[in-house]
């Protein structure tokens, strides 16, 4: 299959394509229960003659595409949730549910790889090996994919030697791709710190102990944190976002709240800054008399892209949509991306695919007037394809897409 038929066939569904983002994008829904936007999915699924099953503790779907020929097994995956906020686009499709939006792409995500197996699905009889198609809920901080890994996603016959996810992103002219080799996303932890000192009258400092001054040093005390024990190339960023503390003026209070994130690149650095700010909040409060109670809850795990993988898609998109629109990334990525528990148990590899709007301002992933590029849509759609094809391809000896 050439390169070019397949842009051409990702270009001819595109208006279902569109239907289906923007059928998704009305109804956002949150967490791992996401019947509405299952039931929109399992519709458009339903005809293509595909082995599905959906999941017990979340509305996840599964669906296999088993080719002509044995060979090996390919996993493409999709979040389906969206984000708790309101949407600010304006748009003639904007969500219509109070407090949740489509911030993220993870709409435009499921509606490629639906747009992908149908694709696939046309070219059963030329396929040695499967197509493991992953609808994944509860990305966005409930931990989807490894709630599926649990429920079985990687233990089917046969099971997937690799896996090919895409995320969208506005950094680069709409329908290029981005990848690395390596780490590509960050481990995301949340820290959470409770500074119990004891409460008084404001012009009587003496006679408290007051967690407000503490708890900012434990802040900037996080800085030197990162600055003096975490190596400059192996990189960590330990943001403190909120601090809550007291009820008027005053009043000095017993406690002092900090909530937070850490994020690394590496395991190992992952646990020296996880140690490290359990250290440091503990003495730093130690030393004025206080208490620090620390509660750090692991997230997400660095997502590791397969060195050899990642060149694959790569070249895949090279062949596929020039080598002008392509971009090797010089460095990770900051957030997170649960899409890591499946690159620790199978090779593969994460890539973006930039839908940056044609025209007006590029807001960002997580933005309320976060805004998608329909016309990059087939470059999506024709990138899992085409991964899939020269993996497939690639199991029974050719090397390239013919």
């Amino acid at each position: 299959m050439k390169s070019s038929d397949i842009l051409r066939d990702a270009e001819s569904i595109l208006d279902d394509t569109i239907q289906l983002r923007r059928r998704i994008h009305r109804h956002p829904e949150l967490g791992l229960t996401l019947p509405r936007t299952q039931g929109a999915v399992l519709d458009v699924l339903h005809d293509l003659d595909l082995d599905v099953r959906t999941g017990q503790r979340t509305t996840s779907i599964v669906a296999r595409l088993a080719g002509a020929r044995p060979g090996p097994t390919i996993l493409l995956r999709a979040d389906m949730d969206a984000l708790p906020m309101p949407e600010e686009t304006g748009l003639p499709f904007a969500s219509e549910v109070n407090g949740a939006m489509h911030a993220c792409g993870h709409d435009a995500h499921t509606a490629m790889l639906v747009g992908a197996a149908r694709l696939l699905a046309r070219r059963r009889d030329s396929l040695a090996g499967s197509v493991l198609f992953m609808f994944q809920p509860g990305e966005e901080g409930y931990h989807g994919a490894r709630v599926m890994i649990e429920e079985g996603l990687l233990d089917g016959t046969p099971p997937p030697t690799a896996a090919f996810a895409l995320h969208v992103t506005h950094r680069l002219t709409a329908g290029a791709i981005a990848a690395r080799s390596g780490p590509a996303m960050a481990s995301g932890d949340t820290l959470q710190i409770v500074v119990r000192g004891r409460g008084g009258h404001a012009s009587a400092p003496h006679d408290c102990l007051d967690p407000i001054p503490i708890a900012c040093e434990i802040v900037q005390a996080f800085q030197t944190l990162v600055t003096r024990r975490v190596h400059v190339f192996d990189p960590a960023v330990v943001t403190v976002a909120k601090i809550e503390a007291g009820t008027t003026r005053n009043v000095i209070p017993d406690t002092a709240s900090l909530l937070g994130t850490i994020r690394t690149v590496s395991e190992a650095t992952r646990e020296r800054v996880l140690d490290g700010v359990r250290r440091v909040a503990e003495g730093i409060a130690a030393a004025h008399g206080a208490e620090a109670a620390v509660e750090l809850i692991r997230g997400y795990p660095v997502t590791v892209n397969d060195a050899a993988f990642a060149d694959f898609v790569l070249d895949t998109a090279r062949e596929l949509l020039g080598s002008e629109v392509v971009h090797a990334m010089s460095h990770p990525i900051m957030a997170s991306e649960d899409f890591s528990y499946v690159l620790q148990r199978v090779p593969g590899a994460i890539a973006n695919l930039s839908t940056r709007p044609a025209d007006g301002p590029a807001f960002p992933n997580h933005s309320p007037r976060m805004r998608v590029n329909e016309s990059a849509l087939p470059a999506g759609i024709a990138m899992h394809v085409a991964v899939a094809l020269r993996f497939l391809a690639k199991g029974t000896g050719a090397t390239t897409l013919a």
